[in-house]
């Protein structure tokens, strides 16, 4: 099982989560991109520790929306966001490889992430300004989502995740994060769910309903509060568990 994480998402004078830590203790990082939150410098240091851990890089592409943190869906031409899906992952890419690897996966943030799950037509866009990069890069998506199913007719691998610390409907979505509950906080609750997603592929939901949930990562946010606590605890937990981690990327290709 792959752990993964949205990290970099400070900008400027303005931290967010512990990056360094959490890059000891997963095997993917999602790395902002500067649209929705990141910096050069910061793209810059999370890309020299991920790959000083073995981390492997991944591009968190979302909306060109600092003030909003990326989770507000805004309304754009579809050229324009292909545009700024290939414009975030290059970006990336140049740290990447300065730090002596390359972007190995796609993972759109926050409304872009949300949306996109859903929409036919937005799912297409996000999937074509990959590919208008690198079709062999793979995608991070929610399981049975437009973007799985728009990635899978034109070849491009995708790979399922689940949330270990956020609630879900019975109909699989996340419970919105404007609503009491989406984000859990118990390290127990969450240390146990992140077990049983590995194990069994099932998620209780918030209505207290077993959901089936074929995920091959499960992403553990950063910004929550006593996260690395909480990753530390996933991780030992799933290494109890007899469940191996690491990443759902083929580190050879």
């Amino acid at each position: 099982m792959d752990l993964n994480s949205d990290l970099g998402e400070g900008f400027g004078a303005w931290t967010m989560g512990d990056d360094d830590a959490m890059l000891e203790l997963v095997s993917s990082a999602n790395v902002a991109c500067g649209f929705h939150a990141g910096d050069p410098g910061t793209m810059r240091r999370v890309c020299d520790k991920a790959v000083e851990n073995g981390v492997v890089i991944g591009a968190h592409v979302g909306y060109r929306d600092l003030a909003g943190f990326g989770r507000r869906a805004l309304a754009m031409d579809p050229d324009d966001l292909s545009d700024e899906i290939l414009y975030q992952i290059s970006a990336l890419e140049g740290f990447a490889r300065a730090a002596g690897d390359r972007v190995r996966y796609v993972k759109p943030h926050g409304a872009l992430y949300n949306t996109a799950a859903v929409d036919k037509d937005l799912a297409w866009v996000v999937v074509d300004g990959i590919v208008r990069f690198d079709r062999h890069l793979a995608i991070l998506c929610p399981p049975d989502s437009e973007m799985s199913r728009a990635a899978a007719k034109i070849g491009v691998a995708s790979y399922a995740e689940a949330f270990a610390d956020r609630a879900y409907t019975a109909d699989g979505a996340l419970v919105s994060r404007k609503l009491r509950g989406a984000v859990l906080h118990d390290p127990d609750t969450v240390s146990a769910r992140a077990v049983a997603i590995a194990t069994t592929g099932k998620v209780t939901t918030e209505d207290g309903q077993e959901l089936d949930i074929a995920a091959r990562s499960i992403c553990v946010h950063s910004d929550t509060p006593g996260a690395v606590e909480l990753a530390r605890r996933i991780r030992a937990d799933l290494t109890t568990a007899n469940v191996h981690i690491e990443s759902f990327v083929d580190r050879e290709n």
